[in-house]
């Protein structure tokens, strides 16, 4: 299966995309730029600048989103003014990554170093009072985090440990009894990350131009070819949610290499997915 380009080069460092009717559509950021981007239905590309990271943004219920930043969160109003929450730390080596939010309304943000320093991460959560706790220490490259169609699972990449981790999820209690689900080989990079309706789980693997589809038993049923090498997260969209949209990056990469990265890609791969759990704040 090949996934088709529906976009021109709109950003350096695509990340995050989600696709949410209560935002218009399609949003992704342009991670590194501190972008947030708009997909329009003409195929034209809104983007408003939130800071000097947008690392990933999800929608909030009520309207307008939370927006995971260098070193925190912003909300977004309906109105479309932006509060600042606060930095979470003054160490400037360290910026915010990847997240989702989980059944109960609550936002997850993990942190990775420039540098991607071992351990140097740490997995966020932010609560609808505003409050903020560590979930998870020593991460390095924190990634993709979704929870299955029931709640009760929740899938999480931590990029160089090279495999897809599982954890069980209860209101009170959390993520607990975290466990390998996907086991890659070394050249294998797991990135952001979907579950469609069947909970099956999409991870695009970057470095390598394809996404990969897991069924819930962790088995590879599927691969999507990308026209870029760079492909770092995926989520479902379009009106019948059967469509799945793929951001790109051209990081590190010559302006005349590879044409396509920084493109969004999309393809239909006969599974549908699921509408975005929402922040509750």
């Amino acid at each position: 299966m090949r996934a088709e380009r529906t976009t021109g080069r709109i950003a350096y460092h695509g990340e995050g995309p989600v696709w949410s009717p209560s935002c218009g559509g399609l949003r992704c950021v342009d991670m590194l730029a501190g972008d947030v981007l708009s997909l329009r239905d003409d195929g034209t590309v809104d983007r408003r600048h939130v800071g000097t990271v947008a690392a990933v943004v999800r929608p909030r219920r009520g309207g307008g989103a939370v927006i995971g930043v260098e070193r925190g969160f912003v909300l977004e109003e309906p109105d479309g003014t932006l509060h600042p929450l606060g930095d979470l730390w003054s160490d400037d080596s360290v910026r915010m990554n990847e997240g989702g939010c989980d059944p109960d309304g609550r936002f997850y943000c993990g942190s990775m170093s420039y540098q991607q320093s071992p351990g140097a991460g740490t997995l966020y959560r932010l609560d609808p009072d505003r409050s903020v706790s560590v979930v998870l220490e020593g991460v390095t490259l924190s990634n993709g985090l979704e929870w299955s169609p029931d709640g009760r699972r929740a899938y999480y990449n931590d990029t160089p440990t090279h495999r897809i981790s599982v954890f069980g999820y209860d209101p009170e209690a959390g993520l607990t009894d975290r466990r390998t689900f996907v086991e890659l080989p070394d050249e294998g990079n797991p990135d952001g990350l979907t579950v469609d309706a069947e909970g099956g789980v999409w991870t695009a693997l970057y470095g390598s131009g394809e996404v990969h589809r897991y069924g819930p038993d962790g088995r590879l049923d599927e691969v999507v070819e990308v026209g870029a090498t760079k492909v770092t997260a995926c989520t479902f969209g379009g009106e019948d949610l059967d469509r799945l949209f793929i951001t790109t990056s051209r990081e590190d990469l010559e302006p005349d290499e590879e044409p396509a990265a920084g493109s969004l890609f999309s393809v239909v791969p006969g599974v549908r997915g699921l509408l975005p759990r929402e922040f509750a704040g």
